[in-house]
């Protein structure tokens, strides 16, 4: 049993910007976020590879390309006759493909919003729909627990996988480099690894340990992930599809996975409103972006020029990078962080006595534990109201309060709050009140000090001493300031609703602008005969 003592953790209470690393320097660059309402939950989100401007929004029957300057629909391809899902752009932009609760997958032309192919076959809601890197077949994961690929130009089934999956098939994702390979992830908590040239197609199966809510491959094709309950895990399929590592950075089901900065940051959405970013060299966490609402869907555009995030509430949250006279390139924050350190250590260096004598041998100096504040000191011999007063000190509570919160958390945890509270004089609980009334607003701080506030409470009822009239103020002032928080969480849910409302409007009535035609190489494909035919009853 290890018998040292701790200090305490109180960079967990300090502010974000006390805390620099090349990554929050370049991803504080993100704008404020720009919010767009929709009617219903946003499947699915995906940037056009050829106009990094617009990107695809898939909510409801509507499939709906938007422009990411303008925030106003480009195209609208509403040939649905039930929900819609998965809308992703093919390689060269021109055709994108989306299933729906039909079980249809539908194929359609970007410049002309012409659907040009109905794959009919499954029997269940087909979610995702991924284009093979040969540009010519088409692969759909479905409910019905089935994997089809399909051929674009003869709109027919080339293979089926039946019963690839013991439950809905949620998500897949086809490997960039080696076209024939592809993996996909059902409910069942199984990834399946394909191989379309094997007589036995499915070449290995991997316990994820949840269901899978996404999947995707690294550039190089080597490394795929998988996203499923709190987890994010990496898989090596060179050396067999072995488990590199594990993150556990969400609380709650991460729900969306995708790449960024060409491939060296890797963004995960959850439910539980964060997206985390991750360095794909060492896999460790580098910057969260936080969000209203629980995040769906997720979608990254090229050169990070913009994240925009799909919650379930229908809300589309738009952060673009400010890139004037500013450098934005990831590469050069790191190098100009690296040199400052590097110019750190060599004034050190310069500043150290030199000591370099020949000697027969060397001691090697003592190494120095943590030195421990003053409170962490009287914590440690269990002198609570000594550890109190020493970051309650006038001084102290104001230049660094997040050490005050640090020991009544502690204290909170170990339930001695209150007993080194007790048997006080007047003068120091008016002191303490002051503190929490001042800093209470901090949402950093607001936890941590409401339980506080619980505490003195109960220490006043239960002592049977009368206290004089300054105290009973100072209650007041604590009492004034809850109340006046309650009051603005509510104008904030009012304004909120208020806001909601108006954007719901301004959207639904606004103009939209006329599509812009694209000039395209080759012949067009044209439709089919069943794309013709295809009609859409309105009851």
């Amino acid at each position: 049993m290890d018998s040292r003592f701790y200090a305490l953790n109180t960079r967990r209470f300090q502010q974000r910007a006390q805390v620099e690393t090349p990554d929050t320097i370049y991803w504080e660059r993100l704008e404020k976020p720009e919010f767009m309402k929709e009617c219903n939950t946003i499947d699915y989100l995906d940037f056009s590879p050829t106009e990094p401007d617009n990107f695809v929004v898939t909510c409801s029957v509507r499939v709906q390309i938007y422009n990411l300057v303008t925030k106003l629909v480009v195209k609208n391809l509403s040939r649905f006759q039930k929900t819609a899902y998965g809308a992703t752009f093919r390689q060269d932009g021109r055709l994108l493909a989306a299933g729906d609760e039909e079980g249809h997958v539908k194929l359609f032309d970007t410049t002309s919003r012409n659907i040009l192919r109905i794959f009919k076959g499954h029997k269940a809601p087909v979610h995702r729909t991924l284009f093979t890197n040969d540009k010519l077949q088409l692969t759909s994961f479905c409910d019905d627990k089935s994997v089809r690929l399909w051929d674009v130009s003869k709109e027919k089934v080339v293979q089926t996988y039946n019963d690839a999956h013991t439950d809905y098939i949620r998500a897949g994702a086809m490997n960039p480099v080696a076209g024939n390979m592809f993996v996909s992830g059902g409910y069942d908590g199984k990834i399946n690894l394909f191989d379309t040239r094997a007589e036995n197609a499915i070449q290995r199966t991997l316990d994820h340990g949840s269901p899978v809510e996404s999947l995707l491959f690294m550039p190089n094709g080597s490394i795929f992930i998988s996203a499923g309950g709190n987890q994010v895990r990496v898989w090596d399929l060179i050396s067999g599809c072995r488990l590199l590592t594990m993150m556990a950075q969400h609380h709650k089901t991460v729900t969306c996975l995708r790449l960024g900065t060409d491939g060296r940051r890797l963004f995960s959405g959850g439910l539980d409103r964060h997206v985390k970013i991750y360095d794909t060299t060492t896999y460790k966490t580098v910057h969260t972006l936080t969000y209203p609402n629980a995040v769906v869907s997720l979608a990254v555009a090229g050169a990070d020029q913009a994240v925009v995030a799909g919650m379930v509430d229908g809300l589309i949250s738009i952060r673009r990078m400010i890139v004037e006279n500013k450098p934005s390139n990831l590469n050069q924050i790191r190098v100009n962080h690296a040199s400052k350190e590097k110019k750190k250590k060599l004034v050190k260096k310069l500043l150290k006595p030199n000591t370099s004598q020949v000697v027969d041998h060397t001691i090697k100096d003592r190494s120095k534990a943590t030195k421990l504040q003053s409170f962490d000191v009287h914590l440690r011999k269990f002198n609570f109201k000594r550890a109190l007063d020493a970051v309650l000190l006038p001084r102290q509570a104001e230049k660094h309060p997040e050490n005050t919160v640090a020991v009544i958390t502690e204290l909170l945890q170990r339930r001695a709050l209150d007993k080194a509270l007790s048997e006080r004089p007047e003068a120091f609980l008016i002191q303490f009140i002051d503190f929490l009334c001042t800093h209470l607003p901090e949402v950093r701080f607001m936890r941590p000090l409401l339980n506080a506030a619980n505490t003195i409470l109960n220490v006043f009822d239960a002592s049977s001493t009368s206290y004089g009239a300054k105290v009973l103020e100072a209650l007041q002032r604590l009492s004034d300031t809850v109340q006046a928080e309650i009051a603005l969480t509510f104008e904030m849910l009012q304004l909120k609703g208020a806001m909601d409302t108006i954007i719901g409007v301004s959207l639904s009535d606004s103009d939209k602008p006329k599509a812009r035609t694209v000039a395209t190489k080759g012949a067009r494909m044209q439709p089919s005969k069943r794309a013709e035919k295809y009609v859409i009853y309105v009851d």
